[in-house]
């Protein structure tokens, strides 16, 4: 049976055993009058003493650790190593990219130089084959903008595992509860300690 119904049930026993009694002593002390229908006492139930310990406990510091990303990747020789791939990656690209498009800029003017001594049938050859260079050259540079973006995630996820394992290490030896990225801290209440770990963290990550 659920607390709450046993409290109610041991109340309303309480209650009959003292109208129970209170009517056998008016009955043996008074002549037979109009019984009352109050208890001789206020009915109460004695709760047990708290003790100090059984209280609330004083509230304990909980100790944190918070990491700035954008520092670790503009400081940490991972991250510079990682952007300067990149870059080179990303120019490399833009200079085939760009060394296509001039190859068609010439094309096309050599199509529009000769458009009037051809045919329509040639005209029309003419236009197709450019069209499917043109296409050609599209998907050259969907291709490139894929290469590039799958090298940064790569880059991104080495990075953050890098970071991941650091911070792991150091919030063990340091006796953190966790370590959280810095920009999710939005509120911090007056019993956390909140330690900025980032440079021990790059240092770690260097180290590797």
């Amino acid at each position: 049976m659920k607390q709450p119904v046993r409290l109610i049930l041991l109340t309303l026993l309480v209650c009959s055993f003292s109208a129970s009694a209170y009517a056998a002593e008016a009955a043996s002390d008074k002549p037979a009058s109009m019984p009352s229908l109050l208890p001789a006492a206020p009915l109460t139930i004695n709760m047990p003493a708290q003790k100090p310990s059984e209280g609330a406990t004083a509230q304990q510091s909980t100790h944190l650790g918070h990491v700035d990303l954008a520092r670790i990747a503009a400081e940490s020789e991972t991250g510079k190593a990682g952007k300067s791939q990149l870059a080179d990656l990303k120019k490399k690209l833009q200079s085939q990219i760009e060394a296509k498009r001039k190859q068609l800029d010439k094309q096309k003017s050599a199509i529009e130089a000769k458009l009037k001594t051809l045919t329509p049938q040639q005209r029309e050859a003419k236009a197709k084959d450019f069209q499917k260079k043109v296409e050609e050259f599209q998907t050259f540079g969907i291709n490139a903008e894929k290469q590039l973006q799958a090298k940064q995630d790569e880059f991104s996820d080495k990075l953050f595992k890098a970071i991941e394992q650091a911070s792991a290490e150091l919030g063990k030896a340091k006796g953190l509860a966790l370590v959280v990225i810095k920009r999710e801290l939005l509120y911090l209440g007056s019993g956390v300690d909140a330690q900025d770990v980032t440079d021990e963290v790059i240092k770690k990550i260097d180290k590797k």
